[in-house]
């Protein structure tokens, strides 16, 4: 096919099957979130997809291998490639999930490594095939890459919100069937009679994914729950949020009471447990509607808010099993308000368990809010007697990964500024020895005491411990006169012991629960001196506050204790360590080393003729303009995704928006790069709107947070507009002057594009757990800033518009 038989096939059908295509292909990145959240452990989810954006580097190099054949027989090569991604998506997943990879053992058995990467390498042929078909595109169409290229982010912004609406109306397997089916579709629009083989396609592609079945990982709480007799799944709901399975056993019941006073003169009562993606458990108690709540909830030390004053007006930041309503109605709360961000979690408990749990939800007391809690708290007016919630665990070592914006110390601000005169904030969670999550939780609650200006912090803070839990109190204003008895009272009376309170003596610490040493109050004591700097830096582990900017409540690792946590590999000491952070680190070596190797690989086969220097071009200079690219790109995309988290209320709506509108103001910026002279002056636009908007937004984000949802996703697309708009354009740009004097480079530039794009992902996370997102967005306006001065100069097939579409 010469130029201008490939002028006349860009035709619509052409560019909907890319469109569709790359819309399908980004679904399945979404969707890959959610498949290995179940199936494994949702930390490892974004590597997996990270490294399956590797499909993407290695199909440029396979396309600068066989250029003049792809691009004399294009519609052939589109069509099989569309297939046959549709067939891979399914079978790709099916054997991913039969390699016998487990988290837990990553750092202490070699073969999981090697597991963990054949998964990124299965994962990469869908993607493989779905880039050859784009790339192919891109390289046949030769001065129509603002056209395909725009098509192709049109697509996959439009990708980005379906799969959200899919998993809304169909379960994860049925969504997978749906993408997989777009494959055929695509293909079967560029050839002729397109439309009626797309309906035979489709349909067969949805019988060809309807035979897969999820596979838990064995070592996941559900699948442990369920390998003991008398287990029974009693209910189950999926949706974009998480699946929710409930399961019952009477022969071996559940006696799901953390840190129960041993003091306490009865047990829970029956149970029931939610497990979210097969981790949990929640716990739902028996109940009878009208009955008292169990007696058991008042020898908790969670219990400790409601014996510091009386608490009518309290807020639940999270629904869990219920556990905590039934804790404020045992102690006389008149007003009970409850966040939950998943609304599926809310039905379940009011449909399928609602004659369980004795109808709680349905109380006059109790108020349900579906978000999550500081969105909630943004548009609330009313103010708390208690706000309480768990702080929860690092689920397998691997939290430290996970950001958590109910922990930073901007969160405890708003929550201290949220209390009615005399009201409390109380955080519970588990114990950890060595102690670090209860230390931060009191390092979170002074950093946040001293925003409010409080002089003596240790008068506004009560913090107690059980052989198994820790609860923490804190107060806005100084604790009144007659705290220090109640405290005492409460501790005495279920065994507990007391961290701190107000006039605490060292003789009542480590009486009850004992330690070789006082660790907690030790560092309790450090912690409130007027400068705790020194001792944070001191402890074996990192301590300091989560922020906003750095959320990442569970990663207490220091790389001072790489040496320790490497000796420890063999001798069964891992569950001492958040091991996370290195899994990150060894997701980037992984991703680095399966680019380095695979992506050149085809060049190298194939040689360099045709890559040699052209004039005003460098392949030095051309390898760092893209490399550049994709890095910056993906880094914003990321960084930013995490910022709209917090402004919009809800992970699934951020990541719709953000990716939607990053993707199709992008393909927009693309259509228009034709509009720009020089490559380099777009990506010193984008570098300059990103600082700005580095600066700008978190002011904007807490001036506009009262507004309601719909409102802030108007205005989340509104801002992403501009900066996705010249995002789109230094891409395209430099592949039309790669077009222009050296067409061989095109496909090999794409792979160096890709071969960014399978690091970026890791390596963002990497720098937001080392310096925050800031650091990860001021890093990638210096990418682009490195792009616009080693960026091809422009030529004049840059300044003319695209041709009309026939």
């Amino acid at each position: 096919m010469d130029q201008a038989d490939a002028e006349v096939a860009l035709r619509r059908p052409t560019l909907l099957a890319i469109a569709l295509l790359s819309g399908a292909a980004l679904g399945l990145e979404v969707l890959l979130l959610r498949l290995f959240a179940i199936i494994q452990w949702h930390h490892f989810a974004s590597m997996a997809i990270g490294l399956a954006l590797l499909g993407w580097g290695v199909s440029g190099s396979v396309l600068t291998a066989t250029a003049e054949r792809v691009r004399t027989r294009f519609s052939a090569f589109f069509t099989g490639n569309a297939a046959a991604f549709g067939v891979s998506a399914v079978a790709a997943f099916s054997i991913a999930q039969r390699i016998p990879f487990n988290p837990p053992e990553l750092l202490w058995d070699w073969r999981q490594p090697l597991w963990l990467a054949a998964i990124y390498l299965v994962l990469a042929v869908p993607f493989l095939f779905a880039a050859n078909a784009i790339a192919a595109a891109l390289m046949t169409f030769r001065g129509r890459s603002g056209r395909v290229y725009g098509a192709d982010l049109l697509g996959a912004g439009t990708g980005a919100v379906a799969v959200v609406g899919v998993l809304t109306q169909l379960p994860e397997t049925g969504a997978l069937a749906f993408l997989s089916g777009l494959g055929p579709v695509a293909a079967a629009l560029v050839i002729p009679g397109g439309p009626r083989k797309a309906v035979l396609l489709a349909l067969a592609a949805l019988l060809w994914a309807s035979w897969v079945d999820l596979r838990p990982s064995p070592f996941k709480p559900l699948s442990r729950a369920l390998q003991v007799v008398g287990a029974d799944v009693v209910a189950e709901r999926s949706g974009p949020l998480g699946r929710l399975t409930v399961v019952a056993n009477s022969e071996v019941p559940f006696r799901d009471a953390p840190g129960l006073a041993l003091t306490s003169p009865t047990g829970p009562p029956e149970q029931r447990a939610i497990f979210v993606d097969g981790e949990g458990p929640l716990i739902v108690d028996r109940h009878q509607q009208g009955a008292p709540p169990p007696p058991y909830l008042d020898h908790l030390t969670s219990a400790l808010p409601y014996h510091l004053g009386e608490r009518r007006q309290v807020l639940l930041l999270g629904l869990g099993g219920g556990r905590g309503i039934l804790q404020a109605l045992l102690h006389g709360a008149q007003h009970i308000d409850v966040t939950e961000p998943d609304s599926g979690h809310v039905a379940l408990l009011r449909d399928e368990l609602e004659d369980f749990s004795g109808h709680l939800l349905e109380a006059s007391r109790v108020h349900v809010h579906i978000g999550q809690p500081r969105s909630v708290l943004a548009t609330a007016e009313r103010r708390w007697d208690l706000i309480a919630l768990e702080a929860g665990g690092s689920a397998a070592g691997l939290g430290a990964a996970g950001a958590d914006y109910r922990l930073t110390v901007e969160a405890f601000a708003d929550y201290l500024t949220r209390l009615a005169p005399g009201g409390l904030l109380a955080v519970s969670g588990p114990i950890d020895l060595p102690p670090r999550a209860a230390l931060r939780l009191l390092a979170t609650a002074v950093a946040a005491l001293g925003r409010a200006h409080a002089d003596a912090p240790g008068r506004h803070l009560v913090m107690v411990r059980s052989w198994q839990t820790v609860t923490m109190v804190v107060s806005a204003d100084p604790l009144p006169a007659g705290t220090a008895g109640a405290v005492r009272v409460f501790v005495e009376t279920r065994g507990f012991d007391p961290i701190h309170f107000p006039d605490m003596r060292s003789e009542e610490a480590n009486r009850r629960v004992i330690l070789d040493v006082p660790w907690f109050y030790d560092a309790a004591k450090a912690l409130l001196e007027v400068n705790a700097e020194p001792f944070m830096a001191r402890w074996k582990y990192a301590i300091a506050p989560a922020t906003d900017d750095r959320p990442f409540f569970h990663d207490f690792f220091r790389w001072a204790l790489l040496p320790e946590v490497l000796a420890l590999r063999e001798r069964g000491g891992m569950g001492l360590f958040e091991w996370g952070h290195l899994v990150v680190v060894a997701a980037l070596i992984q991703a680095v080393l399966a680019a380095v190797i695979l992506v050149p690989l085809p060049l190298l086969i194939a040689g360099r003729r045709g890559t040699a220097s052209t004039p005003g071009l460098s392949r030095p200079r051309t390898l760092c303009y893209f490399l550049a690219l994709g890095l910056a790109f993906l880094c914003i995309e990321i960084a930013f995704l995490e910022r709209f988290v917090l402004f919009l209320g809800h992970p699934v709506l951020a990541a719709a928006v953000c990716l939607a509108g990053f993707l199709v103001f992008a393909g927009l910026g693309s259509q228009a790069s034709h509009r720009i002279e020089r490559p380099g002056r777009a990506a010193t636009a984008t570098a300059i709107l990103s600082l700005a908007y580095l600066a700008g937004l978190p002011p904007l984000f807490e001036f506009l947070a009262p507004l309601p949802t719909e409102a802030r996703g108007l205005v989340s697309v509104a801002l992403i507009a501009p900066l996705g708009f010249f995002m789109g354009m230094p891409f395209p740009l430099g592949l039309a002057a790669l077009d222009a004097r050296a067409p061989r480079w095109v496909p090999w530039a794409w792979a160096v594009n890709g071969c960014a794009s399978v690091i970026a992902s890791p390596l963002a996370g990497l720098m937001a757990l080392e310096f925050g997102f800031s650091a990860v967005i001021a890093v990638a306006a210096c990418l682009y800033l490195l792009a616009a001065t080693v960026a091809p100069p422009a030529t004049t097939a840059l300044c003319k518009p695209d041709t009309v579409l026939s």
